[in-house]
């Protein structure tokens, strides 16, 4: 027998902090990246990454070998006792979806050795009703270079500053930027999610050739899209999370004098721990909690909400587009919403989603 034909002993598993750790050493996607690149990223910056995913209810992106990556929010049947979980009911599924709780670092390694890459946190803490952060999401266009995402934020700080407000800001690890204002105790939802709006608003005025909130993608005409529509149950990717792209760039929280030298691809699951050190600047960085101004709410409660907006004007346009094509008709009032934009429960998502920038 040849020595290629004999099978091989499977090196035993290394175990941290009680959870054992298998094929490390294989890897992760498309990249050369291992698991056990993952593992260790993940467990050098567990005492700065925890602290953002604790008491939120956690949704994963995970890859497995010869399948697509996948979004998980529902835990397996094979989850640890231990791993602490959270049930939220889904409303656009119906179901009740038992969450995990990322509270610890035993639970974060047996995610990483469950090859999860991403992971996202609700705005809203496991059972409160009050959101701890407004978030700007700046997402560029297609072909666009990280400036014009550096840009936009700059316009997005400066609306900040006239309201005296301060965020602190990430890269998204994807293509774009993360801007969170922190709130003082008992924001109620509906306020949290008309401020943003308004920021937005606000942010875009300040150079409409650069940046827009239209949430319709072919409205934007090649700007950068400050979304404001992640209030409530919706989710973003947490600080110092890797990102499944390549080379597995990192979320990765930044001084703003040092946002303009900065792209994406700096910070990734090889080099990020070791930018860092000792420092966690996410904590550091993040100013004190604040009180949104009463007239910067009631600003945005006049702001239509983009995502019903948007659904009416989808419905709007097929209207006109079928009525186009019966009678030749190009009447841009045909079947017009008479109230675009109301929200029967504005600023709430109850069943998080995940982040695409």
């Amino acid at each position: 027998m040849s020595p290629d034909a004999v099978r091989r002993p499977t090196p035993p598993a290394e175990i941290r902090d009680g959870v054992e750790l298998t094929n490390l050493d294989v890897p992760l996607a498309d990249g050369d990246e291992t698991k056990r690149e993952l593992v260790d990223y993940l467990d050098a910056v567990a005492d700065r990454i925890v602290p953002v995913l604790t008491g939120r209810p956690l949704s994963v992106v995970r890859v497995r070998p010869g399948q697509p990556p996948f979004m998980q929010k529902n835990l397996p049947k094979y989850t640890p006792e231990w791993v602490r979980t959270t049930n939220v009911w889904a409303y656009a599924s119906h179901r009740e979806i038992r969450y995990a709780l990322g509270d610890d670092r035993r639970t974060l390694l047996w995610f990483a050795n469950q090859r999860a890459v991403e992971y996202h946190v609700t705005l809203l803490p496991a059972g409160a009703v009050h959101p701890n952060f407004v978030v700007l999401d700046l997402d560029p266009p297609p072909g666009s270079g990280f400036d014009v995402v550096v840009a936009t934020a700059h316009l997005v700080r400066a609306a900040l500053d006239e309201l005296g407000l301060a965020g602190a800001v990430k890269t998204s690890g994807s293509k774009g930027v993360h801007i969170f204002v922190p709130l003082v105790d008992g924001v109620e939802p509906e306020a949290a999610a008309a401020a943003t709006r308004a920021i937005a608003a606000r942010a875009a005025r300040l150079d409409p050739e650069v940046a827009t909130t239209a949430y319709i993608v072919e409205d934007r005409q090649g700007k950068v899209f400050i979304d404001a529509t992640r209030s409530g149950g919706a989710t973003v990717v947490a600080a110092y999370s890797p990102r499944l792209r390549p080379g597995l760039p990192v979320s990765f929280p930044l001084p703003w004098s040092d946002l303009d030298r900065a792209q994406p691809a700096d910070f990734t699951i090889r080099n990020a721990a070791g930018l860092l050190g000792d420092a966690d600047p996410w904590a550091e960085l993040m100013p004190a909690r604040q009180a949104l101004p009463d007239a910067l709410v009631e600003e945005g409660r006049a702001i239509p909400v983009a995502r019903v907006a948007a659904m009416h004007e989808g419905k709007r346009r097929a209207r006109a587009r079928r009525a186009e094509a019966t009678t030749g008709s190009t009447d841009p009032g045909t079947g017009t919403d008479p109230n675009p934009g109301t929200d029967p429960n504005p600023g709430t998502h109850p069943e998080p989603g995940t982040d695409p920038s």
